[in-house]
């Protein structure tokens, strides 16, 4: 019987050692594509002052961060956090160290993230995010916005998933231009969360959304038809001209959507890569190109990545203009959706190249002779030490290890012994 609760805090995902093995196999799988695309690797501390996460958080940021309290300041309040993200936190590395760093800087992070949300089936409070970003130095060609998402996409194309992955793509300045042009600035914020709920309620609340906020009818239809836009990059700019919203910052968006899908397709990702106009992102961050990836035939569980451009989000740091644009993978959302539908096969077979099996206690020396050469060879070796019966420590042997060597007293005398395969 259980003395105390053992089971892991809700939100927190726990991993039996097949299933880590596989999780730990296309963490790797996922850094090396990021290496192979010029992606160079740093980690930024877990743990931050607040006043860097929450530079430019937005919406229930705060609420959901878990803050960092040491026992002498429990009544004073904390100052320290742990990150939420990757990106806000490479922003204050990048002004730490913008006079060492090499411009555009193709940077990677996978690590563990926290955030205090509601649990829910594929989202945890504790969760893996890998991430790739481009920062430039006074500007950023547009052409990066297609290398984040072109690394991301193949990391995942990579993969060999038994489900379709698919990046929905839109940009920011496409909504803001058409409201813009609509004279609509002042219902800004509530116009960008109708289209980013709108995929979780039903279509005639969407529309009763927009008439609440006091949209006219004409103005309601615009918004109601530029959100539905989705498919291919020449189906999607010609019913964006079709709507007639006519302004700088609007064209300028659809330019760079057509760019960016256009590029994607014509590198071999056409069958992964779509303009979608419900693509608003929540963070508050993002100034042009927006996106997000899903798995269509899951659309439940919602999106296992994204990401997208961002102009000014060190302008809290430095009075330098430090452009980005990132993308990035949610392993452990991934992950869970992938082992919950069988979608997904081990990685690792079995965890240990070879067990060395002495009969009897006094071959154990020699087992660990042999054993420290397998490891010098390069093989992942382990000795299996036990009072059990021969029969019994094969069976536990062939369970962990996909070769084992039994060594007796003969094995030890001659210096001579058989590696076998357990299958």
């Amino acid at each position: 019987m259980k003395r105390v609760n053992t089971s892991p805090i809700s939100g927190m995902q726990e991993l039996l050692p097949e299933q880590q093995a596989t999780f730990n196999q296309l963490r790797e799988n996922i850094a090396d594509v990021y290496r192979q695309h010029g992606f160079l690797n740093i980690e930024t501390p877990i743990i931050d002052r607040c006043e860097i996460l929450l530079a430019k958080a937005g919406g229930d940021t705060e609420k959901q961060i878990y803050k960092v309290v040491k026992t002498a300041e429990a009544n004073e309040g904390a100052d320290q956090a742990l990150r939420f993200d990757h990106t806000v936190p490479l922003a204050r590395y990048v002004v730490e160290h913008e006079s060492d760093l090499k411009f555009p800087f193709k940077v990677s992070q996978i690590g563990r993230n926290f955030r205090g949300e509601r649990a829910q089936k594929g989202r945890f409070r504790e969760f893996y995010q890998c991430d790739v970003d481009v920062i430039g130095r006074g500007s950023l060609p547009l052409y990066y916005d297609v290398d984040v998402l072109m690394t991301a996409l193949d990391a995942l194309k990579k993969m060999d998933l038994e489900t379709p992955v698919v990046a929905r793509i839109s940009n920011r300045k496409i909504v803001t231009g058409a409201i813009e042009a609509l004279n609509l600035q002042d219902l800004a914020a509530e116009i960008y969360n109708i289209i980013d709920h709108s995929e979780k309620v039903p279509a005639e609340a969407t529309v009763a959304a927009l008439d609440e906020i006091g949209l006219s009818k004409e103005n309601r239809n615009k918004i109601l038809a530029l959100m539905q836009l989705s498919g291919g990059v020449d189906e999607v700019v010609n019913g964006l001209k079709a709507l007639g919203v006519v302004g700088e910052t609007f064209d300028s968006g659809v330019e760079e959507l057509a760019y960016v899908v256009s590029m994607l397709e014509k590198g071999g990702f056409a069958e992964m890569a779509r303009a979608d106009l419900r693509i608003v992102r929540g963070l508050d961050y993002y100034t042009g190109t927006v996106f997000e990836f899903c798995l269509p035939e899951h659309m439940e569980v919602g999106s296992i990545g994204g990401g997208g451009r961002y102009e000014n989000l060190a302008e809290y740091f430095t009075d330098l203009r430090l452009p980005g644009v990132g993308a990035s993978i949610g392993l452990s959302r991934l992950f869970y959706v992938l082992t919950e539908n069988n979608l997904i096969k081990s990685q690792v077979e079995k965890a240990v190249d070879v067990a060395v099996v002495p009969i009897t206690e006094a071959e154990l020396p020699y087992a660990m002779e042999v054993a420290a050469k397998m490891r010098g060879e390069g093989k992942i070796t382990t000795v299996i030490a036990s009072d059990k019966k021969l029969g019994d420590k094969l069976k536990y042997a062939a369970a962990m290890a996909k070769h084992g060597v039994v060594l007796g007293e003969t094995e030890v005398t001659s210096g001579k012994y058989e590696v076998r395969d357990f299958s």
